[in-house]
């Protein structure tokens, strides 16, 4: 229970609010709080502004589920990449992390999560039908399987798998130069692109 006195009830409502944000605690949320009050106005202004509009107007590319500001993102619109390679990954993060190791051409898949049954998430929570589809549009020839080398991100690797057998498709994952139990977008950028360059057939075994 938060035993702290507040000054002012629109303080205390602002620290809560950002106390909400993943890794931010009340002092920090207070620390954060009082630097935007020391801001000018339109400083302030501005910083608000951005985070309503990110919320109203971000869209979520139709073709590979990325962040984007238009329907199709950036890279699915791009006519040099390679759209015979679609790589699958758990999030954004990922999408930048493997983007800044500037070794992979393709295109990408953003599942939004990853097969979690502590936590509630089944395939029918993630973006996998859509990824079936993809494929079976006829313009892909590989996929390739890039989720953290943990316990969730090898049951989701496998359930990819079977889904996608009877397409036909070549489906690789990623090589185990990323360390068992790390996650994909903490992984540094050397590392994960000789990951993706030297990845492998997948063998369900």
């Amino acid at each position: 229970m938060n035993n702290q006195q507040y000054p002012s009830q629109l303080l205390e409502r602002a620290v809560s609010e950002f106390s909400k944000l993943p890794g931010i605690g009340r002092k920090t949320a207070l620390r954060l709080v009082l630097w935007l009050l020391r801001q000018e106005h339109t400083e302030v202004t501005q910083f608000a502004d951005a985070v309503s509009r990110l919320k109203q107007q971000v869209k979520y590319c139709r073709v590979c589920h990325n962040i984007s500001d238009s329907d199709v993102c950036p890279i699915c619109a791009d006519p040099r990449r390679d759209a015979s390679l679609v790589c699958v990954v758990e999030n954004i993060q990922d999408v930048m992390a493997i983007e800044n190791t500037q070794q992979y051409h393709g295109l990408y898949h953003v599942l939004g999560g990853i097969i979690s049954p502590m936590d509630g998430i089944g395939p029918s929570d993630i973006e996998v039908d859509s990824l079936v589809s993809r494929v079976n549009d006829g313009t892909v020839s590989e996929v390739i399987l890039a989720l953290s080398p943990t316990m969730e991100g090898d049951t989701t690797n496998f359930f990819l798998y079977r889904k996608l057998a009877p397409t036909g498709v070549k489906v690789s994952v990623i090589a185990r130069g990323v360390a068992v139990g790390n996650e994909l977008e903490y992984t540094d950028e050397v590392t994960l692109g000789r990951s993706i360059m030297n990845r492998t057939l997948f063998d369900e075994k």
